[in-house]
C-alpha cells in the first residue's frame, strides 16, 4: 500500500473491548496516513494498571481523569491541525461524548470480534498490563456505538487500513 497522507484537523479513535485489535490496527493506519499515534492505554494511572493487573475492573471515577487526559490531547491536535490517530477503549457513549467534546473532527472506529476469538488474543498477548479475566467486566458495561465506522473481526487489519484509507479520503500521494 502506497503511504497517503491526510491533512488535518481530524481525530481517529480505535475503540473497542481488550483483544479488538485497537492498538494493531491503529497503528498501521498512522503508519499508512502519516498521523501522529497516541496508545490511550500509556495515559492510565499507576493504580489504575495495577488494578487493571489484579484483575479488578476499572470504575466511571477510575477512568475520569484517564479520559480527561486523552481529551487535553485531542484538543491540542485539533488546535494545531495535526491529522492523529488514538486508542482507546471508550466503553460507554458518555466517554465518547466526553472524548469528542462536542467536535464533529472527532471519528471513532469500533473494531469488533466474536467473543471466543478475544479470550484468545488476550491470552496470547505478552507484555500488556490489562488481566484477560477484564473482558467479561468490559462486555458488561460496554455500549456499542451509533455513530463509528464499524468493523468485524473477520478482516485483516491491512485491509481494515486500506478500507479506512478510502473512507477518509481528500488524501495525496507521498
Amino acid at each position: 500500500m502506497k503511504r497517503m497522507i491526510i491533512r488535518g484537523p481530524l481525530v481517529v479513535i480505535f475503540m473497542g473491548v481488550a483483544g479488538s485489535g485497537k492498538t494493531t490496527v491503529g497503528r498501521l493506519f498512522a503508519r499508512a496516513t502519516g498521523a501522529v499515534f497516541y496508545e490511550g492505554d500509556d495515559y492510565h494511572s499507576p493504580e489504575s494498571v495495577e488494578k487493571m493487573r489484579r484483575g479488578v475492573p476499572l470504575t466511571d471515577t477510575d477512568r475520569a481523569e484517564w479520559l480527561a487526559a486523552l481529551r487535553r490531547i485531542i484538543a491540542r491536535s485539533l488546535a494545531a491541525g495535526q491529522f492523529a490517530v488514538m486508542t482507546c477503549s471508550a466503553l460507554k457513549s458518555a466517554y465518547r461524548d466526553q472524548l469528542r467534546g462536542g467536535d464533529g473532527r472527532v471519528k471513532f472506529v469500533h473494531l469488533t470480534a466474536p467473543r471466543a476469538a478475544l479470550e484468545e488474543r488476550l491470552k496470547a498477548r505478552r507484555g500488556h498490563f490489562l488481566a484477560p479475566s477484564l473482558l467479561a467486566s468490559q462486555l458488561e458495561i460496554f455500549e456499542p456505538p451509533e455513530d463509528a465506522l464499524t468493523f468485524r473481526g473477520e478482516k485483516s487489519p491491512d485491509e481494515v487500513v486500506a478500507e479506512l484509507v478510502r473512507v477518509f479520503g481528500g488524501v495525496e500521494a507521498c
